[in-house]
C-alpha cells in the first residue's frame, strides 16, 4: 500500500505548533493511515507535544514503540474534557487501535423487566434498559436463569406474557392457552381478575424479584395444603415444586450486605510476563443488588498503554456498552481520572454515581476476593490463552513470515460455487488476527456469467468488492477495511485474475492460491508465479486449511439456500391463490414436492389453510392433461 498525499505532506513540526490549549481527543496514526493509539487530553497542545518531545519515560515500552511508529496524528477539539472521555471511548470501541487498553470479550447481559408502567404489568427479559417506568433486575450472567426465574413467577403470579394492549384489547378475543393451563389470570376477558387484583399480583412479584421470598412461600404453603385437604392432588403436587423452586432460588443467595444499594465491584489482575508488545490482564466484576451477590464475571484485557489506566480503560469500554450503572463501583485500585470517570457514570445513569476504593470492612474483603478470583482465572487460563494465540496469531506470523510479509493481520479469502453454471455465486471470508470475523462476511450473487467459468465469476466478485471499497473510502464498512493478505481458493488462474483485477484499480496487495492435492486436500501456497511448500504440521497450515475450508463453506451454503428458495418458487409460488403462508402449508404437510405432485384433490384439500377451489388449481397445475373443460 502506498502513503497518502496527505501523509507526504505532513510535517510533524509545523502540525505540532498549530495544536489548541483546549480538551480534546488525539488519534495516532502509522504509514499505512491505521490507527494506532486515541487518547484524552485537558490540554492538546501539552498532552501530544509530549510524545515528539521525550517525554514519554514511565509509560512503559509499548508506548516508546508506538511513538517511532508514528506518521502522523489528528485531533478534535471537544468542549470538555467529559466529553473528550466519552469520544475517545467511542473511538476506541470502533476502531479497536493496537496500543490502547481492549476489552477482547464485550458481553451483553440480560436483565428482567417489570412493566409497572403499563396497566397489567407483565414480566419479561431484556437486554436494554429504557426510561419507559419499568424496574429493572440484574444483569444476570445467564440468559436460561433468567428465563428460569421469569416462568417460576408467572407460574406463581399467573401474569400474562402475552402483547396485547390492555384495557383496550379486553373482551376483544378469547383467553389463551395459558388460562387453561392455569398460568395466567385472564386479565384480558371480563369477570376473570380486576385490574386492582392484578397490580397485587404484581407488586407481590416485584417483592419476590427484590428477594422476599418469605411471603411467597407461605402463600404457596397454603394453597398446596387447600388442594390436598380438597383431594386435587395433582394441583397439590404442581404447587409443591414451585415451593422446591423457589428454595432453590433462595438458597443460592449466599452473600449479604447490611444495606440493599445496589454496587459493583472490580478488581484487576496482570500476568507477570510480557507477550509481544502487550500484556494479559482480567478483571473479575461482582454484581452486588439489594445487597446480595447475585453472580459474577471475569473479562479479558490485552493492556499495552500504562498499567495504571487498564483499569479505567475497562470502566470506559464495559460501562458504555451495558445498560445499567449500579450507585456505587468499588475499585481495587483509584483510576487516576476518578472525578471525571464520576461525573461520566452518574451523566450516563441519570442520578449520582460514586467509586469507593475501601480499606477496611466487608467491602474490602469483596475486593481482595475479587482480586483472588482474578488472579486464578489468569493463571488457569493462561496456557489455554497461549495455546489459542498460537493456533491465530501465532500462525499469522508463520504465514506472513513464509510469504515474506510484514504483517498479515487482516486476511480475505474467496471462493466460487455452482452446479455446471447454474446460480453462480461468491463468497468473501475475513480472518483478522487468525480468527473469523463473521461481520465482515460476504455473498455475492454473480450477475454477469451465466456458463460455468470460475475465473469470469471470480473476477466480477473482486470486481465489485474493491470497487466498492475505492468508491466508499471515507465510510467505515467491511467493504472499506482492505485486506493485508488474499487468499484464493485455488492455485495459478484465480491468482493472476486476483492480480489483474488489482493492478486495474491501482492496489498492491499480495495474493496468493491455496493449491489442493490429488485428494482435494490443502498442500501448498502460489504466490509470485511459484509454489510455496508450508509444513503440513505447523500451526500456519492449519489455519489455512481452515480458512479454504471457510470459504468453500460458507459459499456452498449460499449457493444450495438459493437453490432451495429457486425450486420452491418456481413450483409452488407458480400456483395462483399459493403464496407464502400456503406453501408453508404444504410443505409442513407433504416431506416433498413429488408427494404434492402425486397427491389427489380431496387429499390436497385436508391440509390447514388449503380451500376446495385451491386445491383444485394445485392438482391442475401438476396435471394439466388432467383438467376438465367445464
Amino acid at each position: 500500500m502506498t502513503t497518502t498525499d496527505t501523509q507526504k505532506d505532513f510535517d510533524v513540526k509545523e502540525e505540532l505548533k498549530k495544536l489548541p490549549h483546549k480538551p480534546g481527543v488525539y488519534i495516532m496514526r502509522d504509514e499505512a493511515d491505521t490507527i494506532m493509539y486515541v487518547g484524552k487530553a485537558v490540554d492538546l497542545h501539552q498532552r501530544v507535544r509530549s510524545y515528539f518531545a521525550g517525554r514519554i519515560t514511565g509509560r512503559g515500552p509499548q508506548i516508546a514503540q508506538m511513538v517511532r511508529l508514528i506518521a502522523r496524528f489528528e485531533y478534535i477539539v471537544t468542549d470538555s474534557e467529559l466529553e473528550a472521555l466519552i469520544l475517545e471511548n467511542n473511538l476506541i470501541k470502533e476502531n479497536r487501535p493496537r496500543y490502547n487498553t481492549l476489552l477482547k470479550d464485550d458481553k451483553t447481559y440480560p436483565y428482567i423487566r417489570v412493566s409497572v408502567g403499563e396497566a397489567y404489568p407483565r414480566v419479561t427479559m431484556t437486554r436494554t434498559i429504557k426510561r419507559d417506568k419499568s424496574r429493572y433486575f440484574g444483569p444476570f450472567t445467564s440468559a436460561v436463569a433468567v428465563r428460569d426465574t421469569i416462568d417460576l413467577v408467572n407460574q406463581i403470579y399467573s401474569l400474562r406474557t402475552c402483547n396485547r394492549v390492555l384495557p383496550r384489547d379486553i373482551d376483544r378475543e378469547r383467553p389463551c392457552l395459558y388460562y387453561h393451563m392455569h398460568l395466567c389470570c385472564a386479565p384480558c376477558e371480563s369477570g376473570h381478575v380486576t385490574r386492582e387484583e392484578y397490580r397485587k399480583r404484581a407488586e407481590e412479584a416485584l417483592g419476590f424479584l427484590n428477594g422476599n421470598y418469605r411471603e411467597a412461600l407461605r402463600d404457596l404453603k397454603k394453597k398446596m395444603e387447600e388442594a390436598s385437604a380438597g383431594m386435587a392432588y395433582e394441583e397439590a403436587a404442581r404447587l409443591r415444586d414451585l415451593i422446591e423452586s423457589v428454595k432453590h432460588i433462595a438458597e443460592k443467595q449466599t452473600m449479604d450486605f447490611d444495606t440493599v444499594e445496589d454496587r459493583d465491584v472490580l478488581a484487576i489482575a496482570f500476568d507477570e510476563e510480557t507477550r509481544g508488545d502487550s500484556r494479559e490482564a482480567v478483571v473479575q466484576v461482582f454484581f452486588v443488588r439489594d445487597g446480595k451477590v447475585i453472580g459474577r464475571e471475569h473479562f479479558y484485557l490485552r493492556v499495552r498503554d500504562d498499567e495504571s489506566d487498564a483499569l479505567e480503560s475497562f470502566i470506559a469500554q464495559f460501562y458504555s456498552g451495558t445498560p445499567y450503572i449500579p450507585a456505587e463501583l468499588v475499585l481495587s485500585q483509584t483510576p487516576r481520572n476518578r472525578e471525571l470517570i464520576e461525573e461520566w457514570l452518574s451523566a450516563r445513569k441519570g442520578r449520582r454515581v460514586s467509586i469507593k476504593v475501601p480499606e477496611r470492612g466487608k467491602k474490602e474483603k469483596l475486593v481482595e476476593l475479587a482480586t483472588q478470583n482474578a488472579a486464578l482465572v489468569l493463571a488457569k487460563d493462561k496456557e489455554r490463552i497461549r495455546r489459542e494465540e498460537g493456533r491465530t496469531i501465532g500462525a499469522v506470523k508463520e504465514i506472513a513470515a513464509l510469504l515474506g510479509l510484514s504483517g498479515a493481520d487482516r486476511m480475505e479469502a474467496f471462493d466460487i460455487s455452482n452446479i455446471s453454471g447454474y446460480l453462480n455465486v461468491g463468497s468473501m471470508v475475513v480472518y483478522e488476527k487468525g480468527k473469523p470475523k463473521k461481520s465482515d462476511y460476504r455473498k455475492f450473487r454473480i450477475r454477469s456469467v451465466g456458463g460455468p467459468d470460475d475465473y469470469a465469476c471470480m473476477r466480477e466478485v473482486l470486481t465489485r468488492r474493491f470497487a466498492h471499497a475505492l468508491r466508499e473510502k471515507e465510510a467505515y464498512d467491511a467493504f472499506t477495511r482492505l485486506p493485508d493478505l488474499i487468499l484464493m481458493d485455488g492455485g495459478k488462474g484465480q491468482v493472476h485474475i486476483a492480480e489483474e483485477v488489482l493492478r486495474e484499480m491501482s492496489l498492491e496487495i499480495p495474493v496468493c492460491g491455496m493449491v489442493k492435492d490429488d485428494r482435494h486436500r490443502t498442500r501448498g501456497l502460489y504466490y509470485r508465479d511459484k509454489e510455496v511448500p508450508v509444513d503440513t504440521a505447523s500451526a500456519g497450515f492449519m489455519l489455512i486449511t481452515r480458512i479454504q475450508d471457510e470459504a468453500h463453506r460458507f459459499a456452498v451454503t449460499y449457493h444450495r439456500s438459493l437453490r432451495t428458495d429457486a425450486q420452491t418458487k418456481s413450483i409452488l409460488d407458480e400456483i395462483p391463490g399459493v403464496g407464502a403462508s400456503r406453501r408453508k402449508a404444504l410443505m409442513r404437510a407433504f416431506s416433498s414436492i413429488e408427494e404434492i405432485r402425486n397427491a389427489d384433490v380431496a387429499t390436497l384439500a385436508r391440509v390447514d389453510g388449503i380451500p376446495m377451489k385451491v386445491a383444485i388449481g394445485i392438482h391442475a397445475h401438476f396435471h394439466p392433461e388432467k383438467e376438465e373443460v367445464t
